[in-house]
């Protein structure tokens, strides 16, 4: 991951392919989130992905190759990064370069705002395909940041939504072309930097706080047998 600034907005770019969530993923972003809070106001956060990818989710090889390895345990810290991105205290926006599947759509979700690209990538919650239920906080995050037919239906179905169809269901705010993506983000981001954090985090903090809870006090979920 690199952390850049630009003027008042920081950009968090996520290089290692597809993106996917581990030890590795959560050490480092968590680590970025703790400079961009830490960093002198005004402030704002645009987090994107590189090449075909936004994020592609859990890394479930990582997962389930990992000798010793407690996956409910992994899942519920990455829920803990998810609330922490529901109620951060700057602005945040997803640059969806690419493909956002599963917990990287999930990610996106507990940003601000999300920009997306026009031309070619999924925004999909394949849960139900890959048996891995939703926990209380992941279904909370999705029903309080989707319209309810939306939630509804990327839940249940596992679909497989492009820029123009996520647009027009609600998940994210506007497409782009692919050159002009991060620049879009980086724009709505510079334009909201200036709100004081400590009001903007406790506004946050109260809209979401059972979804923020269910989070934090996650025991996490796994694939039937696992």
């Amino acid at each position: 991951m690199q952390l850049d600034r630009n003027q008042n907005v920081f950009v968090l770019t996520m290089d290692d392919g597809e993106n996917r969530l581990n030890d590795r993923w959560l050490t480092e972003f968590i680590a970025a989130l703790d400079t961009v809070e830490a960093a002198p106001e005004p402030r704002a956060l645009v987090t994107t992905g590189s090449g075909r990818f936004y994020s592609n989710g859990l890394d479930l090889e990582w997962l389930t190759t990992t000798e010793g390895l407690d996956m409910r345990r992994f899942v519920a810290d990455a829920e803990k990064v998810l609330a922490r991105m529901l109620s951060f205290p700057a602005i945040t926006v997803a640059a969806l370069n690419g493909h956002t599947f599963a917990a990287g759509a999930m990610l996106a979700l507990a940003h601000d705002f999300r920009v997306m690209r026009d031309d070619r990538g999924f925004f999909c919650l394949p849960e139900v395909d890959i048996k891995i239920p939703f926990t209380d906080g992941m279904n909370g995050l999705v029903m309080q940041r989707l319209p309810v037919a939306t939630a509804h239906r990327v839940m249940v179905t596992g679909g497989r939504f492009t820029g123009p169809e996520a647009v027009e269901l609600g998940i994210v705010d506007k497409t782009q072309p692919e050159d002009t993506v991060l620049s879009a983000a980086i724009e709505i981001a510079a334009s909201l930097a200036d709100k004081d954090a400590t009001t903007l985090g406790t506004i946050k903090q109260r809209m979401y706080a059972v979804t923020i809870r269910a989070l934090e006090n996650s025991t996490g979920t796994a694939p039937p047998g696992m």
